[in-house]
Formats: structure tokens, C-alpha cells, sequence
């Protein structure tokens, strides 16, 4: 880890909030956002986030899996999402989700008119600008997590952090702080 961690704190709550109260609380409340209130297809957002957490390398959002109503992706989702380009699971939806988070993560600047046209044939603009914020949070707070080595400390969901609220262990964004359940709103 690059920061030091106070005896007895838990490194996420001690970053994320204590040492940056004017951000951090906000940061978490995008990340959060992102889960909470997001009106996209499971496989679609996991596909797109997934994609982000293997470019990132963040060992957390590697492991975290979305939960809604109790359903969550397949356990071999994971692999097809490094295979995006060749596997036979995934509708255009899923893939032009997970191809648009490794352009967005990887090449932006390269995200041409082919590309949009196939977005937009499969993607509402709403839902496109919803896809762009959410890889903008995974990008941003992925990176953050692992560049200062907290991705190695958080709790995963199964075993979430006392230090955090008392929100269920499924219920953790992977900023490592409790967000509600996501639902289709």
C-alpha cells in the first residue's frame, strides 16, 4: 500500500472519507450512484465493468460481482468478458458494452464513426451516456484503488469491513463502501 494506514483503521474508510473529507464522500456517492440507480441490463453493466477491472488490474473489482434481486452473472462471465470479441455468449448488447469499455479505457481518441453507428443501433442515447458515467467511475476509482494499493486491502463482499456501515455484505459498491442493492429504476 503507498499510504499510510493509522493502527486500527480500515484503509478504505480512512481514505476514501477521513483523508479527504471533501472529496472522498462525494467520489463514493458517484460510485454508489452508479449501482443504485442504474437502468442497464446486468450483463451488459458487468460486461462493461468487468472490462474495466481487467484493464485496471483492481484485484476488488476483479472479484466483486453486481447483485440484483439476486441474480448475478454466470461464473465463467469473467473469461468471456476477456474473450468479448469471439465468444458465443453475448448478445450485441453485451459486447458493445464491453468493447466500448476497453476502447473508452484504452483508446478513446479512437472511438470513430463505425463505432457510434453501431452504439446507436443498439443504444438509446440515455443509455449511452448512462454506459459512459459508469466506466468514468470504473476507470477513475478502480485506478485510484489499485495506482495507491488499496484494491489489496478492501474487504471483498463476503467479508465486508466492520468499519464500514452495516449494510449487507452483498450490498458494497467496489469503492468498498455499502450501496443499495441496484435495481432497473
Amino acid at each position: 500500500m503507498k499510504i499510510d494506514i493509522p493502527e486500527g483503521k480500515d484503509a478504505i474508510a480512512y481514505v476514501w472519507g477521513e483523508m479527504v473529507p471533501g472529496i472522498g464522500p462525494a467520489a463514493s456517492g458517484y460510485s454508489m450512484a452508479v449501482y443504485a440507480h442504474t437502468t442497464l441490463g446486468l450483463r451488459e453493466f458487468e460486461a462493461a465493468r468487468l472490462r474495466v477491472a481487467q484493464i485496471n488490474g483492481c484485484a476488488f473489482c476483479l472479484d466483486w460481482r453486481t447483485e440484483r434481486d439476486g441474480q448475478t452473472v454466470e461464473d465463467d462471465f469473467a473469461d468471456a468478458v476477456t474473450e468479448w470479441r469471439t465468444t458465443g455468449g453475448f448478445d450485441a448488447r453485451t459486447r458493445l458494452a464491453a468493447e466500448y469499455a476497453e476502447r473508452y479505457t484504452l483508446d478513446h481518441h479512437g472511438l470513430d464513426e463505425e463505432f457510434w453507428g453501431r452504439m446507436s443501433a443498439h443504444y438509446s442515447q440515455l443509455e449511452i451516456v448512462e454506459l459512459s458515467m459508469c466506466i468514468g467511475s470504473w476507470l477513475a476509482f478502480g485506478r485510484l484503488n489499485h495506482v495507491l494499493g488499496l484494491d489489496t486491502v478492501c474487504r471483498l463482499p463476503h467479508a465486508p469491513s466492520p468499519a464500514l456501515s452495516s449494510a449487507p455484505s452483498s450490498a458494497r459498491s467496489p469503492s468498498g463502501d455499502p450501496a443499495p442493492t441496484p435495481s432497473r429504476e
